[in-house]
């Protein structure tokens, strides 16, 4: 076996719980496709420093942009990021080589008592970082009748449990991907139907990045990657990239991919842009048929987010964007 071949591969992630938790797994299964060592290498980003609202810094790359220095500069071999924390560019200098299978997509209320969303009194104070789950929440509570305070909140899983632990907070509004891979789902008071709340998107999937002149690497990371996972996701950021929106916006994703025969499948891809007191929401939906071809699969997932992108913008999706938490 040669040097190279007997080193242990850098794998660049942020050091929080969840980014340690869901990269360790993602290196097991490196581990045992390339037969190499592969060693956690925590990477601090200005996201994880800055206590600023991510709207207020920007949002997007800000967990991102550090890794990817890393790659760049040859100080890890390959990062895994949260797929939903990605820019929707990709640069040229590296390779996105890998979407594994998606955790479950969905948000997550973890409430006192366990409450439920609809059985949170009039008036609760719900902690959540996000401008969309603002939105929608709010939105869900005045289709109910209620009223609910968003309360903007940063921080690890565990601070953000905390609120709720020590009565600051009625309840908190999390990905349900994170919770399990951080082994906290026993938290979960309920899981959020994409009908009331859509996630951001990518939410759930992860995405393994290494530098696109690693041919060997990227061919070996590629085994990773999961045709149905990725079409979703493409036709989600797809339809974040025509909003021209990036990841702290008030905007919702989520596509589903359905078997339809051997060599088509069906995408439905569901949007959402509102205003973050859940006063106007539009929100909108398309089916399209994807080829099996690899290819031809994320080149009509694309067309499909451009579509409902251009149909959600012709109802004033572009108003309600600009209209965020600060």
């Amino acid at each position: 076996m040669s040097t190279n071949a007997s080193r242990p591969l850098k794998l660049g992630t942020r050091g929080s719980t969840l980014a340690m938790a869901q990269s360790g797994q993602v290196a097991e299964r490196v581990r045992r496709l390339t037969g190499r060592p592969v060693e956690l290498v925590g990477i601090t980003t200005y996201g994880d420093v800055s206590r600023e609202h991510l709207s207020r810094i920007g949002g997007t790359g800000v967990f991102v942009s550090a890794l990817r220095d890393a790659l760049l500069a040859g100080e890890v071999d390959f990062a895994v990021h949260s797929l939903k924390d990605l820019p929707t560019a990709q640069p040229p200098q590296l390779a996105l080589a890998a979407v594994p299978v998606r955790e479950d997509p969905r948000d997550a209320l973890i409430a006192r008592d366990g409450l439920t969303f609809e059985q949170l009194p009039d008036g609760a104070r719900v902690g959540t970082g996000s401008p969309r789950r603002m939105a929608q929440l709010n939105a869900w509570a005045r289709a109910l009748g209620r009223r609910i305070e968003t309360v903007p909140i940063r921080g690890n899983i565990e601070r953000r449990l905390g609120f709720v632990r020590s009565g600051e907070l009625d309840a908190v509004v999390l990905a349900t991907a994170g919770l399990r891979r951080a082994d906290m789902a026993d938290a979960i008071t309920e899981l959020i139907d994409p009908s009331a709340v859509l996630p951001a998107p990518g939410q759930g999937a992860l995405a393994i990045e290494c530098v696109a002149s690693n041919e060997d690497l990227t061919t070996q990371l590629a085994e990773l990657d999961d045709p149905r996972t990725r079409a979703a996701v493409t036709a989600e950021r797809s339809l974040l990239s025509a909003l021209e929106a990036g990841c702290s916006a008030p905007v919702g994703a989520l596509a589903d991919v359905r078997d339809e025969g051997q060599d088509v499948t069906e995408l439905h891809l569901r949007g959402v842009v509102g205003t973050t007191d859940g006063t106007t929401l539009v929100q909108l939906s398309t089916t399209g048929s994807v080829p099996a071809s690899a290819a031809e699969s994320l080149a009509r997932a694309q067309a499909l987010g451009r579509e409902l992108a251009d149909e959600m913008l012709a109802k004033g999706a572009a108003g309600l964007m600009g209209e965020r938490a600060h």
